[in-house]
C-alpha cells in the first residue's frame, strides 16, 4: 500500500480485500453497539488495552476503523481516529493537548467555530489563547515555555490566507511546540499533505470535501507519529494510570493518539456512526475528481469575478493579486483551493445577491458537490467582536462561495442575474 498514488488511496486503503465474512467489495455498515468475547481473558485483555480488537461501539467500529486508515493514507499519518464532527475532532485535539496554564498560539484567522471552542471552553479552563497572524515571525514572537500548541488553517476560513507550513514547522519545532493544522480546506490530503511538510498533527471536518454530498457530520484527526510528547510539556502524556502505565509508555510515538481517542471517544463519547463513516468512504472514492473539477471551476470563477464591475475584491489565493499566491504555488497541489470569497460594494448588495440565486444555493456549508454561498459576517462568523471579524478578513459586504461541481457557464449566469443592479 505504501506504493500506491493518491487516487489509488483513496479507493483502496483501509480495505485492501473484500469482506472476509461476506465477499462484499463495499465496506460494510456494522450497525452494532458490542461485539461477543471469546473467552474471559480475552474481555480483560480488551479491558487493560493489552489487546487488539473491539470492546464496544462507542470506541471501536470497523466501518470507522476503515474511514480512518484510508485518510492516515491520504495524509501519510500513522494513526488517527474519526469522531461526530469537524468541531469535535477541534475539541478533542486541543483538549488532548491543552491543561489549565498552557498558551495555545493560534491564527487570528481562524474558523469561527474553532474561536468559540478556545474562547467558550479553553480561556474560562484557564488556557491563555493567543491569536496572531499565521507567519512564521508572529507566530515566534508569540511562542513561550507555556505553548502546547500553534493551530493554523492550510487555507484560511474566508480570507484564503494560505500559510507558510515548513516555515512554520520549523519555528515551532525549534521551540518543541507541535503544529497543528486545520486540512479540512486541503480536501482530504489532495490539496495539500500538512504532515509531509513538517506538520505534526491534522485535522479535518469530514463533513466537507471528504464526504463532498452534505449528508454526513464528521471529524478526523490523524498524527504523524514523531513529536517528543516527553518533551515536558506534556504531563498528561507521562503520568501513570492504576496499573503503573502511561500514554507514553504504552503507544510510544503514537502516545497522542491513544490520550485523544480516550478522551475523545471513551470519556466524551464524541462517536462517529458507521453509517457517517460509509458515506464519508463513499465520498474519498471520488475525492481527487471532484476537488479538481471545483477548484478549476473556482480559479476560473474567481478571474471572471475579478473583471466584474459590481465586485470591489476578490480574496482567491489562485490570483495574482492574493498576498498568499506565492506560499499558495509552493504549499498546494493541484490548484488553489474550492472556495472563493468577495466583496461586494456594499453589504445591502451581498444581502441582493444571496437572495436573488437561483442555481447557487445559500446555507452554511462548504465542500459540497453542490455550489453554495453564505455571508460569514452575520452566520458563521457572528460569535466573533466585529474587531475579530475584520481581523479574520470578514467584512459585512463579504460573500463566501463554495465552488461544486456545476457547469461554469451556468455557475457564472446565475452569479451575473445575481449581481445585476
Amino acid at each position: 500500500m505504501a506504493a500506491w498514488e493518491f487516487e489509488t488511496l483513496q479507493l483502496h486503503a483501509g480495505q485492501e480485500q473484500a469482506d472476509p465474512a461476506t465477499g462484499a467489495r463495499a465496506v460494510p455498515i456494522y450497525a452494532t453497539s458490542s461485539y461477543v468475547f471469546d473467552s474471559a481473558a480475552q474481555a480483560a485483555a480488551l479491558f487493560a488495552g493489552e489487546a487488539e480488537g473491539n470492546q464496544y461501539g462507542r470506541m471501536h467500529n470497523p466501518t470507522v476503523e476503515a474511514l480512518v486508515a484510508r485518510l492516515v493514507a491520504l495524509e501519510a499519518g500513522r494513526a488517527g481516529l474519526a469522531l461526530s464532527s469537524g468541531q469535535a475532532a477541534a475539541t478533542a485535539c486541543l483538549l488532548t493537548l491543552a491543561r489549565p496554564g498552557a498558551r495555545l498560539v493560534v491564527s487570528k484567522e481562524l474558523f469561527g467555530g474553532t474561536f468559540s471552542l478556545l474562547n467558550k471552553l479553553l480561556a474560562p479552563w484557564g488556557c491563555e489563547i493567543c491569536a496572531v497572524p499565521p507567519t512564521p515571525e508572529a507566530m515566534a514572537a508569540a511562542l513561550s515555555p507555556e505553548t502546547v500548541a500553534v493551530w493554523v488553517e492550510t487555507i484560511a476560513n474566508p480570507s484564503g490566507t494560505v500559510p507558510d507550513l515548513p516555515a512554520l514547522a520549523e519555528v515551532c519545532h525549534r521551540h518543541a511546540v507541535p503544529l497543528v493544522v486545520d486540512n479540512t480546506w486541503g480536501g482530504g490530503g489532495y490539496l495539500c499533505q500538512p504532515l509531509l511538510l513538517g506538520a505534526d498533527l491534522v485535522v479535518h471536518s469530514a463533513t466537507k470535501w471528504i464526504g463532498g454530498h452534505g449528508t454526513l457530520i464528521g471529524g478526523v484527526i490523524v498524527e504523524a507519529g514523531r513529536f517528543d510528547w516527553a518533551c515536558g510539556k506534556f504531563p498528561a502524556f507521562t503520568a501513570r494510570d492504576g496499573r503503573g502505565r502511561s500514554y507514553l509508555s504504552r503507544a510510544g510515538e503514537l502516545a497522542f493518539t491513544l490520550r485523544a481517542r480516550d478522551l475523545g471517544l471513551f470519556t466524551m463519547g464524541m462517536t462517529l456512526s458507521p453509517f457517517a463513516a460509509f458515506l464519508a468512504l463513499q465520498g474519498l472514492e471520488t475525492l481527487s475528481l471532484r476537488m479538481q473539477r471545483s477548484c478549476d471551476t473556482a480559479l476560473a470563477l474567481a478571474r471572471w469575478l475579478n473583471q466584474h464591475p459590481a465586485v470591489k475584491r476578490i480574496l482567491y489565493p489562485g490570483l495574482p493579486s492574493h498576498p498568499s499566491h506565492a506560499v499558495a504555488q509552493r504549499t498546494l497541489r493541484h490548484g488553489f483551493g474550492a472556495v472563493l470569497s468577495f466583496e461586494t460594494h456594499d453589504a445591502a448588495a451581498a444581502q441582493r445577491l444571496v437572495e436573488r440565486l437561483r442555481l447557487i444555493s445559500h446555507l452554511a456549508n462548504i465542500g459540497d458537490a453542490k455550489s453554495v454561498v453564505i455571508l460569514p459576517w452575520s452566520t458563521t462568523h457572528a460569535s466573533l467582536s466585529d474587531p475579530a471579524k475584520l481581523a479574520a478578513g470578514v467584512t459585512p459586504e463579504l460573500v463566501r462561495l463554495s465552488v461544486g461541481l456545476e457547469s461554469l457557464r451556468d455557475l457564472q449566469a446565475d452569479l451575473a442575474q445575481a449581481l445585476a443592479l
